[in-house]
């Protein structure tokens, strides 16, 4: 026991001065605590203060290397920076685009959709990340909120955007490739402030309608800082301790399989900024997920990185052909999303070992802009259900509902605290009062505690269902299934799903006697929602829903937590 506190001891004391060499004055990453929003904040003293000083630095530094690769498309470090100047000269002189508007981006991950982001983002303009899985109505809702001047997609996905108001002018940049034809153009000067808005992320309605949560250039400029200074200061603490001399290492280009979708934060964040500041070659897929060629694209492109969201580990790691292609050069695979399960865990390790050192994952949110907490090696094998410690920058409390404090290994609602922080839900007051609170304290909506410096998540506690990496709110879905003539009632909760985290159930109530038509009621759904949220589990029940004094339903009673009669399946 004696050694084991001393090894601890060792390992936190080397983790100490490795933070202080790296964040002290003169290091890498000195940190300061200045003004954000009228809140003291920790930040990077030597940090790039928009997207465009940040993206000029990173394209300058990696000239030379492959940049973006889409099919036979393969765009260079050097090729980008003319492509972006070029697009946004266009998005201002031909449609007037300018500081403040929206541009809103409905497509799937390609170069052009990185491209359209940088651009809008250069001309202190916001862009608006529609998901692409969206259906016609939810795409009309994100329209209608966010007024954008111009909507950039490809062909199939703006055929849902099928009720766009005439005064948004829309870029099919399949029809139209020479909208992004680069000419040499000049790139616009524009004043850009650290706090200005630069781009919306849609999440998962609380109240039936998907949010805009508005992110800052600091915001973003800050998640590649803190994700980058992570990574690096774990490598210098292992390193230290096998006695490496870090500056003898081989400087490869690592190669991420890009298949997070690029309207989410683990696919724009993460996936592009955070891989174009270490000169990573980013390679998209087209289609839809096809594990097959997921393998096929790991072996001829060398892949180094691959977070698979959902149930895309699963589905390559069962695949029948998996041994057949080379994935030797997969050393980093990561999952976003959901937790990391042990089952999956164990599937890493099995069927890539050579990357099962690497297992890691981190906590964050839309709204968070960043990864709040992290866990990885070693102490992610101590303790596979936990989240990990607070990353540079941030703060968490566990609170309870009056907002009060709690101590160690007591249960409440995890709120945080960084520079990084969305500033507001766009034309959403409300929410955003509820959700920031004073001295912009973000609420999280999950419940979990603190253990030893260690936040573990209670996933059983929230509301939300995770299903491959989607965050679905079930109140959206109960809204649309009591819309229904034939339903009186309804309430949907998550199922665990050994692949996909967990799956959507729905549980009816009819307004007569009679059996369920299932079929009829996810066709009803289909009409305004996406495909993942459409319940895959049914059960009818003939007696009312259990509910508590203030009406509220008590899913607690329905997930098998208490015994209820009165249902059929």
């Amino acid at each position: 026991m004696g050694d084991d506190m001393d090894e601890t001891k060792d390992q936190s004391t080397l983790a100490e001065e490795v933070r202080a060499e790296l964040c002290g004055p003169g290091g890498q990453w000195e940190t300061a605590v200045e003004d954000v929003l009228g809140e003291q904040c920790l930040v990077f003293r030597n940090r790039h203060r928009d997207l465009q000083k940040m993206f000029n630095a990173y394209t300058e530094k990696w000239k030379g290397r492959e940049c973006l690769v889409f099919g036979e498309k393969r765009i260079t470090y050097d090729e980008l920076p003319n492509m972006v100047r070029t697009l946004s000269h266009r998005l201002n002189t031909d449609f007037g685009v300018s500081a403040g508007d929206r541009v809103a981006i409905l497509a799937a991950n390609s170069p052009e959709w990185v491209i359209s982001f940088f651009a809008t983002t250069f001309l202190g303009a916001i862009s608006v990340a529609i998901n692409g899985w969206w259906t016609s109505t939810e795409i009309d809702h994100a329209l209608r909120l966010t007024e954008p001047k111009v909507l950039i997609g490809d062909s199939r996905r703006l055929m849902r955007a099928n009720s766009i108001d005439s005064e948004i002018d829309v870029v099919d940049f399949e029809k139209n490739p020479e909208f992004f034809e680069p000419s040499g153009i000049d790139q616009i000067r524009v004043d850009i402030k650290e706090d200005d808005p630069a781009l919306i992320l849609f999440t998962s309605g609380t109240t039936g309608r998907a949010k805009g949560a508005l992110l800052s250039h600091r915001g973003l400029v800050g998640f590649v800082d803190g994700t980058i200074h992570n990574a690096q200061e774990k490598k210098a603490i292992a390193l230290r301790q096998l006695g490496i001399d870090p500056s003898t290492l081989p400087n490869q280009q690592e190669v991420v399989l890009a298949t997070s979708p690029l309207f989410h934060i683990s696919g724009l964040l993460a996936g592009v900024l955070m891989n174009m500041a270490n000169g990573t070659k980013i390679v998209f897929r087209k289609g839809r997920f096809d594990p097959s060629d997921v393998l096929r694209i790991i072996e001829k492109e060398r892949v180094t990185n691959w977070t698979a969201i959902g149930d895309m580990g699963p589905r390559v790691m069962s695949h029948p052909d998996l041994s057949s292609f080379d994935t030797s050069s997969l050393t980093r695979m990561s999952s976003g999303g959901a937790h990391l399960s042990l089952h999956m865990q164990e599937q890493i390790s099995q069927y890539f070992p050579q990357a099962a050192a690497s297992i890691g994952q981190g906590y964050g949110s839309s709204e968070s802009c960043g990864v709040i907490t992290s866990i990885g090696g070693q102490e992610f094998k101590e303790n596979p259900s936990s989240a990990g410690k607070a990353c540079m920058g941030y703060e968490v409390d566990i609170r309870d509902e009056d907002n009060n404090s709690l101590p160690d290994r007591v249960e409440g609602e995890i709120h945080v605290r960084s520079a990084c922080t969305m500033l507001r839900y766009w034309g959403n007051p409300k929410a955003t009062q509820a959700t920031i609170k004073p001295n912009r304290w973000l609420a999280m909506g999950d419940i979990g505690q603190m253990k030893n410096g260690l936040l573990f998540i209670n996933a059983r506690a929230r509301d939300m269902i995770i299903r491959s990496g989607e965050n679905i709110y079930p109140v959206e879905i109960e809204h649309r299934l009591e819309a229904h003539p034939d339903v009186s009632e309804a309430a949907v909760v998550g199922v665990d799903h050994l692949e996909k985290g967990q799956e959507v159930k729905a549980i009816v109530v009819l307004e007569s006697d009679g059996d369920l038509n299932i079929e009829n009621l996810r066709e009803w759904c289909r009409e305004t929602l996406a495909e993942y949220k459409i319940p895959v589990v049914w059960e009818q029940r003939i007696i009312p829903l259990p509910r508590n004094a203030s009406g509220k339903v008590v899913k607690g009673a329905l997930t098998g937590d208490q015994e209820l009669s009165g249902h059929k399946d």
